[in-house]
């Protein structure tokens, strides 16, 4: 493999969120963190390189994104997702949540219905709540054949309130790829009912092999005509820091009313160095995510074959994409608080507790896998023996 990830940088003492906030996240600091959504990987090589390019100019003052990174990010997109993007429909946000908010102000008033899909990503239900709109929740089915968006639920919910609709695509936490077919009921629904779609696609790029997305504004005109993409590279190539993505919306109305709204908070020119690092991973960071993603994929068939084998009572639904995997602990017999106790006092491990995600979540832990396979052999043995010692 020409990328090593059998061996992660220290990040303690960084300033990292990840490592550095263990004790005040989990109570105490000798817990492995496995929890929020970044890597522990080195951000790629070719994207320091540009950095230290950049920096070495000396003056860092106002920037624009320059043509290169439009072209770099629209052959991307046409490149791994067969979706062929103009570059009037591309806007910057300083990350995927950000645009979230924006979009609620964009697009929906005060009291205004916001459908989400739980148990789903947490800074979804904030930005509903976060500024007076009222959360509707169509909860995830949870079936035979995996996680399915209940559509019959779906169309039942609908009120002249409703306004948008926030989906997770691919799905975090539970890892779902929706396919083409799903998609397209989901638009045909929310085109008849004037409702726009809020398309989260940052884990888009984090593909299991053999796992295909598709772009929710791909699928028809309709969809299109109704969705507000969102895609970054900060959790592809572990760029969180840096705070910035782009946002696909081919409807100029739509468009119209997001520029307004960010042009109004003066958030809307981005920053130098997110603008380099984004077009050197777009231009250079095909070879380097496929050999991420059968690494991740490795950590996960050692998760399942582990808790298959060793600990049955935690069944992890395998993900068809992002680097985090959604373990179901229910036969544990314990509340999301006695889960989290367990995991972090007991075995050592900080996960997120799935609860946090919403309904459907009660009974789940979130653990994230973008690291050393050590490391997580090193989690699994210790909550092994955790759950030894507890019987």
């Amino acid at each position: 493999m020409k990328y090593n990830f059998e061996e992660a940088p220290d990040r303690v003492n960084t300033n990292c969120l990840k490592w550095d906030k263990r004790e005040e996240v989990f109570g105490k600091a000798d817990v492995i963190p496995m929890w929020i959504a970044d890597m522990d990987f080195r951000t790629p090589p070719f994207i320091i390189e540009a950095l230290r390019e950049r920096l070495n100019h000396e003056i860092l003052g106002y920037s624009y994104r320059p043509d290169s990174y439009f072209k770099a990010f629209m052959n991307w997109v046409s490149t791994l997702h067969g979706w062929d993007i103009r570059q009037e429909w591309i806007e910057f946000s300083p990350g995927v949540v950000p645009a979230l908010n924006v979009c609620t102000l964009a697009y929906t008033s005060p009291n205004d219905e916001i459908i989400i899909q739980p148990p789903v990503y947490p800074p979804f239900y904030g930005a509903a709540n976060d500024h007076g709109r009222r959360l509707v929740f169509n909860q995830l089915l949870e079936t035979e054949k995996g996680y399915q968006m209940d559509f019959e639920g779906l169309r039942r919910i609908i009120t002249p309130a409703t306004r948008m609709l926030i989906l997770s695509n691919p799905h975090n936490p539970v890892g779902r790829v929706w396919s083409r077919d799903e998609l397209n009921e989901l638009a045909e629904i929310c085109h008849e009912k004037g409702i726009i779609i809020l398309s989260d696609e940052i884990h888009s790029d984090l593909l299991l092999p053999g796992m295909k997305h598709v772009p929710l504004a791909s699928v028809s005109e309709k969809a299109a005509a109704v969705t507000v993409t969102c895609m970054a590279p900060s959790k592809t190539f572990n760029l969180a820091g840096l705070s910035t993505s782009s946002m696909i919306i081919s409807d100029p109305v739509l468009m119209e009313k997001f520029r307004k709204t960010l042009t109004g908070l003066h958030i809307h020119l981005g920053n130098i160095f997110g603008n380099v690092a984004s077009e050197a991973a777009y231009t250079h960071g095909r070879e380097w995510l496929e050999q991420l993603m059968r690494y991740v994929g490795e950590n996960i068939d050692l998760v399942v074959s582990f808790c298959r084998e060793r600990m049955p009572v935690i069944r992890p639904v395998r993900p068809e994409a992002t680097y985090m995997i959604w373990l179901d602990c229910r036969a544990m017999g314990m509340n999301g608080q006695e889960l989290n106790r367990f995991f972090v006092e007991s075995a050592g491990v900080g996960m997120n507790e799935g609860s946090r995600f919403g309904p459907g979540g009660e009974g789940f832990m979130r653990m994230n896998l973008a690291c050393p396979g050590a490391t997580v052999m090193r989690a699994l043995e210790q909550i092994e023996s955790a759950l030894k010692s507890a019987r």
